[in-house]
């Protein structure tokens, strides 16, 4: 897997974004054998996809952010993968399966997560994975940063304003490598009771859990780590020493009852 951090260093900056596919790429090899056709589903810019794609995967990355795919198939060369402005439930209507779906930071931004699991258990096949990656609800980044944030915007036009403000003059932008979607709102914050009632519950089994990082997204923190890769490296592993509920993200694999 040495290849793996070769490859996403390239497009990703940040430790966080490379061990989360670091997981998925040993999900998939560890769980599919023979070929593999994978579902990028909610792909953004696609650079799971693309990765999965200089791997030799066969890719289709979806989302219904007109603006995310166009910048994705801009910055596609590879044969083996595409993109296309579509939703998952339309792609159910195709009756194609895949071996492997992803669904990388998408639940938590939809306003009915468990239709997507739906849709998505529909057009899996029978000895396939789900690959989940959400925000830890009720981790350092959500409760410090994301839910205030978020209250603010919804509240106080003023005091938002002079937050943005602040958040421009340090080079935060508010953009993210993995979309260009203009809205990035999280509805959902899901702990790691309601991901395995929620997986049990759509006729899914928790195969892996993974933890992301600790603190090197949550400002003032972010400050200091967004210059240090090597501190991002090891807030990361700290997130996998320390209990689920301090991590910010969970990494996830699911497979059909």
């Amino acid at each position: 897997m040495n290849n793996v951090k070769t490859i996403s260093k390239i497009c990703y900056s940040k430790a966080v974004d490379i061990k989360r596919l670091n997981f998925i790429v040993d999900a998939i090899e560890s769980n599919i054998e023979g070929d593999k056709e994978v579902l990028d589903v909610g792909c953004g810019n696609g650079l799971i996809s693309t990765h999965l794609g200089q791997l030799g995967y066969e890719v289709m990355g979806i989302d219904i952010s007109e603006k995310a795919i166009n910048k994705a198939i801009s910055k596609n060369v590879l044969p083996n993968v595409s993109f296309a402005v579509l939703d998952a439930e339309t792609l159910k209507e195709k009756n194609k399966k895949y071996s492997v779906i992803i669904c990388s930071e998408v639940l938590e931004h939809l306003q009915e997560p468990d239709k997507m699991l739906e849709s998505l258990s529909d057009i899996l096949s029978e000895t396939g994975i789900l690959i989940i990656t959400v925000p830890n609800g009720k981790g350092p980044r959500e409760v410090f940063i994301t839910k205030p944030m978020q209250w603010l915007k919804d509240n106080s036009r003023y005091l938002w304003g002079i937050v943005e403000g602040i958040k421009k003059l340090l080079g935060y932008n508010g953009k993210t490598e993995q979309s260009d979607a203009d809205d990035l709102t999280h509805i959902h914050f899901f702990t790691k009771k309601s991901l395995k009632n929620l997986s049990a519950g759509k006729g899914f089994s928790l195969l892996k859990f993974g933890q992301a990082n600790f603190l090197a997204d949550v400002f003032p923190f972010s400050f200091i780590t967004n210059k240090s890769f090597k501190l991002q490296e090891f807030d990361c592993k700290m997130a996998d020493i320390l209990p689920h509920y301090f991590t910010c993200g969970f990494n996830t694999v699911w497979t059909k009852k």
